[in-house]
């Protein structure tokens, strides 16, 4: 860091993110994909299971609704995450390849490139030259070097599950789901709707609480305002399936 602020006093915050380990780690560590895949669970479920609770006063026909939206919220989540990624995986395996594919062909262009990157890291231009060619020496190792530092690929990246990702993004996503439905496999009417609501309400606060683990607000601001916005969700769809009940009734 010494070396590229005293040829460059302009760099950017981004740039200097990532020599701290505090801020390599916020954007996507497990702990995150868990917070967000129940949330979404809780947040399209609740609001599912309160717009059919204000059409219908029967329990049987929430209960269904609301098994049906977990079962299918799960199972597209678990669907796009894999393919997610997949598809990121073999974006960065083709990137490496061609990279790959240079390093061969224009060996001379690749190391000039070595050469480029060491000296916007602060090293002389004669000892950067030095380096690229001693480095190309080993072609597996100036091919790691060119896409960690030209590509921006993390090999570890590569080394993830789609299907792990995928299971883990289903039992999230059912996991917040199953909170609204829960109730109403033992209760009906206005008392089932109420219990709903509390325990979905405490949920959500669970929830933006532990998002202030990557944002630093307030637990109670950010926990109240999760409530808030799910709430609010919840109260539209249950006040358009009064509407609709009454339409159809009437």
């Amino acid at each position: 860091m010494k070396n590229i602020l005293s040829h460059n006093s302009k760099v950017s915050g981004a740039n200097l993110a990532r020599f701290e380990k505090r801020h390599r780690s916020v954007g996507g560590n497990a702990l995150r994909a868990a917070v967000l895949g129940g949330n979404d669970g809780l947040v399209s479920n609740f609001s599912l299971v309160m717009g059919i609770a204000g059409a219908t006063s029967g329990q049987s026909e929430v209960l269904l609704a609301g098994l049906a939206g977990l079962l299918a919220g799960a199972l597209s989540m678990a669907l796009g995450e894999w393919i997610s990624v997949k598809s990121s995986q073999e974006l960065y395996e083709n990137q490496m390849q061609l990279e790959m594919e240079e390093l061969e062909t224009n060996p001379e262009g690749e190391q000039q490139e070595l050469a480029l990157i060491y000296m916007a890291k602060g090293i002389p231009e004669a000892q950067a030259k030095t380096m690229a060619a001693d480095l190309m020496q080993n072609k597996s190792q100036a091919h790691d070097m060119l896409i960690k530092e030209e590509l921006g690929i993390n090999p570890e990246d590569l080394k993830g599950s789609a299907m792990e990702a995928a299971l883990t993004s289903f039992f999230l996503f059912a996991i917040g789901a199953i909170i609204p439905v829960f109730p109403f496999f033992f209760w009906s009417g206005m008392q089932a709707v109420i219990i709903s609501t509390v325990l979905s309400a405490a949920g959500l606060f669970l929830i933006g609480a532990a998002i202030t683990l990557f944002t630093g607000k307030s637990v109670w601001y950010s926990g109240m305002r999760q409530v808030l916005f799910g709430l609010a969700a919840a109260a539209i769809t249950f006040g358009i399936g009064k509407l609709i009940g009454v339409s159809v009734a009437g």
